[in-house]
């Protein structure tokens, strides 16, 4: 479900007549919205239409303050290939030593792009957390998923429900998901998945 149809906030328009209007939009489909709201057949299409998917980004930039949509958070991973060590990343964390730095590096690349402030991806230091914010959110996706650029990809490496890394999506063909993580094999880098993939846990679809 696109980011436009997700979103519970109270948007307020007023007219050339001065006539003041509010829309309450929450976690619902445009018929269903325009079921509960009592809308007219027209109505409900004019709704329809504001929801579109080709209007995602500028519902992201009114509500959210995000302008770019996700692929701000790629462009971002994607300058950082190659960086060793993460010192960056920790120490913006607060750490004065290295530490395992997977999601610090997610978590950067999020607050570089005002992602966190935004509230759609928090700052998190340990994957089981970041599971735990997109669950709440209802922004979660098990690894059947198709993802999308900047998704947030989580791994589960021992096959024992939990999130052991995480990464930022880059693209997805269909059958492979390309992804860009911090502290892989200690460095910033490249990596390839099949969609699917048993090591894949799941993905947080903080826009999409």
């Amino acid at each position: 479900m696109a980011a436009s149809k997700r979103f519970i906030e109270e948007l307020y328009a007023e007219t050339a007549l001065g006539v003041r209007f509010m829309v309450t939009l929450s976690a619902r489909s445009p018929d269903e919205a325009a079921a509960s709201y009592g809308f007219t057949a027209e109505q409900g299409d004019m709704l329809a239409q504001l929801l579109d998917d080709r209007y995602a980004a500028m519902w992201q930039s009114v509500l959210y303050g995000v302008t770019g949509g996700s692929g701000d958070i790629v462009e971002v991973a994607a300058s950082q290939i190659g960086n060793v060590g993460g010192r960056p990343y920790w120490s913006w964390c607060g750490f004065s030593g290295r530490v395992e730095w997977c999601a610090r590096f997610v978590s950067w690349c999020a607050n570089e792009c005002g992602y966190i402030e935004a509230g759609v991806i928090p700052k998190f230091a340990a994957c089981s957390a970041g599971v735990q914010w997109f669950e709440s959110a209802g922004l979660w996706s098990d690894r059947g998923y198709e993802p999308q650029p900047g998704d947030i990809v989580f791994f589960d490496w021992g096959g024992d429900g939990g999130a052991d890394h995480v990464g930022i999506v880059e693209s997805c063909d269909g059958s492979t998901v390309h992804t860009i993580e911090g502290n892989t094999s200690d460095s910033c880098a490249r990596r390839s998945y099949r969609v699917g993939s048993a090591s894949i846990h799941g993905y947080g679809t903080p826009l999409n």
